[in-house]
């Protein structure tokens, strides 16, 4: 088997009193679709925001090909896409796409391919500020996929899109993966992540409760042919 790309090892996070994860530990591996899969309250952003040195940690950290990975690196491997995110409201979308291409030294076409792949073709020409939630969680994954970043983390991915639309965007992660970028995708909708992730991180409480693929997931349950959601609920 293929050497870890990303490992998490045993991060803890305290907000004063109260834990909010507790000795997470995971690997993460080139080219997979990874879901970290948990209720609201679980501690999937903070463990998102903890992996791409944006908080502190109290213990534990994040090892890069087998290497501590400093805090102050993880940009250089990692792009966060949190929840929400709406950069450059006041921006045309053709004007944030264009900073972002000269930034990593992107060429035209390949800024033209990435707002096709995305579906943002029909909306080059108007403000940030005046996008669908839908279209702007589209720019978004554009800015990400014109970063060199081999680490994709991304917090609700789906979050703002028709069936249809998340369907587009699931075979888009796939065929990206599938060229050896990594997504790390905080997802509560359990459905969604069963259709696009290789292998599930499962959250409960800031604690990790179970590891692995949905198949693996079902033999340690006893629980041959279960959904994704009766597996969490079985192992939490």
């Amino acid at each position: 088997m293929e050497a870890p790309l990303l490992q998490v090892a045993g991060i803890t996070k305290w907000y004063g009193d109260q834990q909010a994860l507790a000795d997470v530990s995971f690997d993460v591996r080139r080219g997979e679709v990874l879901g970290l899969i948990g209720p609201n309250g679980s501690g999937k952003t903070t463990l998102l925001e903890t992996i791409a040195g944006l908080l502190p940690v109290d213990a534990g950290g994040v090892l890069w090909q087998r290497t501590p990975l400093p805090q102050h690196r993880r940009r250089e491997v990692v792009f966060y896409l949190p929840d929400g995110l709406r950069p450059w409201n006041g921006q045309h979308v053709i004007r944030v796409l264009e900073f972002f291409a000269s930034t990593f030294g992107r060429q035209a076409a390949e800024l033209d391919e990435v707002a096709l792949s995305v579906g943002l073709e029909g909306v080059l020409g108007k403000y940030v500020s005046a996008l669908s939630k839908g279209y702007a969680r589209r720019l978004t994954l554009a800015l990400a996929l014109l970063t060199p970043h081999p680490v994709l983390l991304m917090d609700e991915p789906f979050d703002g899109f028709d069936i249809r639309q998340t369907r587009e965007v699931m075979a888009l992660m796939r065929r990206v993966a599938a060229q050896g970028r990594t997504f790390t995708l905080a997802i509560h909708q359990l459905a969604d992540a069963e259709r696009v992730c290789d292998r599930f991180i499962l959250l409960t409480d800031g604690r990790v409760c179970g590891i692995g693929s949905l198949d693996e997931l079902r033999t340690r349950t006893g629980q041959t042919t279960a959904r994704l959601e009766d597996v969490f609920l079985a192992l939490t």
